[in-house]
């Protein structure tokens, strides 16, 4: 009997996810539960999507072993009866369903039906905009969600265009909320033998994500430095003008004051590169966006003299949350990640790849990265290999 490791290492699930929500099934399937994604004969079309191991469309795809990983797959014909067959008894016996409106086997899983044979199934379902509502036909790929969702409207600077995110980051955040959607109800079917249907728009999981950017739209004429509804690109700067990325000798640097800008104030006195932040106008409790404006433009000349590792260093010595901005080459050999055996081997075929390991650790229930499989065609002998029946 094969070990048991992870903490969802009992927990069935199906994933019939796309792009929007896969990243969800990633991080349960990570935590070790039993995963069945099934796909058409022809195969997911998310395996060719590059990047590819050794940088060749022939090799296996990097972006769907990561998204995919520690997973069954499975070939069903869904255009037969025995295909469909399949898959009902594979969402019957299962405790989640991962479902992408439009995705292989979305309209198929039956979940109405699924729910009346198994009313503890959890079944959660992510959409562009949801299953009511004006747009809720509509389309969008993540660049698309992103626009219409509110993100993209705050990057980039006043006076340029709007900027894609990197990766697909706003799918990204829709996969996160599946997953912690499905540990929710998952937690309540365990607790109550309810299972529930949890409708996932990504449209709602972006528009949460706005944080202080809906508030000022509310607020604003609460906040000081508004100068109207719309809180307007401002690149890295933080609504507070306390958060900067500025330029120091050999990268760029997020600085700020806070949490404590006495003690801001005085390391810049101790070194004498405090200029006029002391005159009696600043002291003033009543000029404190005066003050506030003036301290970052000498905090901006004090960095601009200094080398951007060395000052990071140096500000955290100091209890000062000053960020190095590290380029991807640099996150790729940091030494805090090495240092918590963060990185990962994946093993693609032929090919051992290093990649980004878990987000978290679990001291009784550790994580592992399972080969990555090829798709089994055989779906009545991978039914039999998973165990999966009634005996919940």
């Amino acid at each position: 009997m094969k070990q048991e490791v992870g903490a969802l290492s009992k927990v069935r699930i199906v994933d019939l996810t796309d792009e929007r929500a896969i990243y969800g099934a990633k991080l349960l399937a990570d935590m070790g539960a039993d995963v069945v994604r099934p796909e058409s004969p022809d195969g997911d079309p998310l395996r060719s999507r590059g990047p590819y191991c050794e940088d060749d469309a022939n090799e296996p795809s990097l972006w769907h072993a990561f998204f995919a990983s520690n997973r069954r797959f499975i070939s069903l014909d869904l255009e037969a009866q025995t295909g469909r067959d399949q898959l009902a008894g594979l969402v019957g016996n299962a405790d989640v369903v991962l479902v992408s409106e439009g995705a292989f086997g979305a309209a198929e899983a039956n979940l109405d039906v699924a729910l009346d044979v198994n009313p503890a199934l959890v079944c959660v379902e992510c959409s562009s905009f949801g299953r009511d509502g004006p747009w809720k036909d509509f389309i969008a790929p993540d660049l698309v969600a992103g626009a219409l969702g509110g993100s993209v409207s705050t990057t980039g600077d006043v006076d340029t265009p709007p900027l894609k995110a990197f990766g697909d980051l706003n799918f990204i955040v829709s996969g996160c909320y599946v997953a912690i959607a499905a540990l929710s109800a998952l937690y309540h079917a365990k607790e109550t033998g309810q299972g529930q249907r949890v409708d996932v728009p990504v449209h709602q999981c972006i528009a949460s994500c706005l944080e202080h950017v809906l508030m000022w739209y509310w607020y604003s004429e609460l906040l000081g430095p508004a100068r109207g509804q719309a809180l307007e690109r401002r690149g890295s700067l933080h609504w507070t003008n306390m958060y900067v990325v500025m330029q120091a000798l050999g990268g760029s640097i997020m600085v700020t004051p806070t949490p404590d800008v006495d003690a801001q104030l005085a390391w810049l006195i101790e070194v004498g590169e405090h200029e006029d932040l002391i005159e009696p106008e600043y002291q003033d409790p009543t000029n404190q966006s005066l003050f506030v404006a003036r301290l970052m433009e000498v905090l901006r000349t004090f960095v601009g003299t200094k080398d951007a590792e060395a000052l990071f260093l140096e500000a955290q010595s100091r209890h000062a949350p000053y960020g190095w901005v590290l380029p991807i080459e640099k996150v790729g050999e940091n030494p805090q990640l090495e240092a918590r055996d963060w990185w990962r081997s994946y093993s693609i075929g032929k090919h051992v790849v290093k990649g980004p390991g878990t987000p978290y650790q679990f001291s009784e229930t550790p994580w592992e990265m399972k080969p990555y499989l090829d798709i089994d065609v055989d779906a009545e002998r991978v039914l039999q290999d998973l165990g999966w029946d009634d005996n919940r």
